[in-house]
């Protein structure tokens, strides 16, 4: 097959970014694979990519360089298709509208990947009839605003199918999205093997790593902690990204004197030697869409602590088996799932040991499968013989028809163009 995807920006760093090259990578053993990002800021991407799949961009941020088009006309006015509820919004134009849909009225490809709201709305509209179109969704259903939601929900019926990273973000799309026809598959995301040696249990470090964002809750691990070294002074805490909220955890960290116990460590790339140098990782989220960080964690031999919150961390720990789960917003289950771990090196052996084998089925390859399964579905459905064809040009029909009414139909009116009654 030759598979296409469409991405904001191939070439920054982010949790999507990753997924993608590690979903780009795999696939590309077996099939022809590109990735077009539709930004690029920089000479080169900052995530390995197999040279088998071909990377191309659609505009050129790069000042200074011969191809900038920042300074566009076209560029600094706002765009007219990308959704404007997207949060991404800001960063497209009429530039970028313009290329997308010149790639997407041209593109080469049995199987066409969007890897985000705004760009999915774009496969949906502008995708040349023959390749079967998939929108990736990297976060959540009740994350997106209700503007957005609305226009989504316009034109998500003209997809072929909707991937989302766990079920319980599926069922919320086939529950309140109705998408008949639409396949909506929970493929989680995929994680490679670390490629460092295992974490050997031995380390007195409870790591987290992520945005410094208020989602993430490390204010309440930093409580958490506190609670430790009352009981185990001889532990620490390294906290790795970077965010808005480094100086309201750093002013945390200095009013409760845990300036030698709770260590705010900035970015790190790659992460994965930080992660092998913990015994027990901890995630406090109040809300994760996945849990890129759980399966990273696990793939280098530590447990983890999170918090049971929507939707990922369920799906990904087998809890008491391979790490913990705890209440959300908990201070003191945060802590006791912890000292759980600290106080009994022979658990946290055991857990660890299963947190690396349960994790393999994130591997790319074995995630590559079920998408290929997928794909593979898909276009017989839409084929190329003369029936399938048929079959995906009547469902694609169905779903411009189905995503037009109900665009209507949130506006505040009914399909025949009257105003809806009080």
């Amino acid at each position: 097959m030759q598979i296409s995807f469409l991405i904001h920006n191939a070439y920054g760093i982010g949790g999507t970014i990753r997924t993608t090259y590690n979903l780009a990578n795999a696939l590309a053993e077996q099939h022809d694979v590109e990735v077009v990002s539709v930004l690029r800021h920089r000479d080169e991407p900052v995530f390995a990519r197999n040279p088998r799949v071909r990377l191309r961009h659609l505009v050129d941020l790069r000042r200074g360089g011969p191809g900038y088009e920042g300074d566009d006309p076209a560029f600094l006015a706002p765009a007219r298709v990308f959704p404007k509820g997207e949060i991404r919004y800001d960063q497209y134009s009429v530039l970028t509208d313009r290329r997308i849909a010149e790639h997407l009225s041209t593109v080469d490809a049995d199987v066409v990947v969007g890897t985000r709201p705004g760009l999915n709305v774009h496969l949906a509209r502008e995708t040349r009839r023959g390749p079967v179109r998939v929108g990736q969704e990297h976060l959540t259903l009740d994350s997106h605003s209700v503007g957005l939601r609305a226009e989504l929900r316009g034109a998500y019926p003209r997809l072929d199918a909707v991937t989302t990273t766990t079920e319980a973000d599926a069922h919320a799309y086939r529950t309140t999205m109705r998408l008949p026809g639409v396949r909506v598959a929970a493929v989680p995301n995929s994680v490679p093997a670390s490629g460092v040696e295992p974490a050997d249990g031995s380390a007195k470090w409870v790591v987290a790593a992520g945005r410094l964002a208020p989602v993430k809750r490390y204010d309440l691990l930093i409580k958490a902690f506190d609670l430790v070294r009352a009981q185990r002074p001889d532990w620490r805490l390294r906290i790795y990204g970077s965010g808005k909220q480094k100086d309201k955890l750093r002013r945390l960290i200095d009013e409760r004197g845990l300036y030698n116990h709770v260590l705010l460590m900035g970015p790190a790339h790659p992460i994965e030697p930080e992660w092998a140098k913990g015994s027990i990782a901890a995630v406090t989220s109040s809300m994760e869409s996945f849990g890129m960080t759980i399966v990273e964690a696990m793939r280098c031999g530590l447990p983890v602590v999170s918090t049971d919150c929507p939707h990922g961390p369920g799906e990904i720990i087998d809890n008491g088996v391979d790490g913990r789960l705890v209440p959300v917003g908990n201070v003191r289950a945060i802590a006791d799932g912890l000292l759980e771990l600290i106080n009994d090196d022979a658990l946290r052996g055991k857990m660890a040991s299963a947190a690396l084998r349960d994790s393999e089925r994130f591997d790319p390859a074995r995630i590559a499968e079920r998408y290929e399964s997928l794909f593979s579905g898909l276009v017989a459905r839409g084929g190329a013989t003369r029936i399938g064809r048929m079959r995906g040009s009547l469902h694609r029909t169905r779903g411009a028809l189905l995503g037009g009414a109900y665009a209507v139909r949130d506006a505040g009116l009914t399909v025949f163009g009257k105003e809806r009654s009080a």
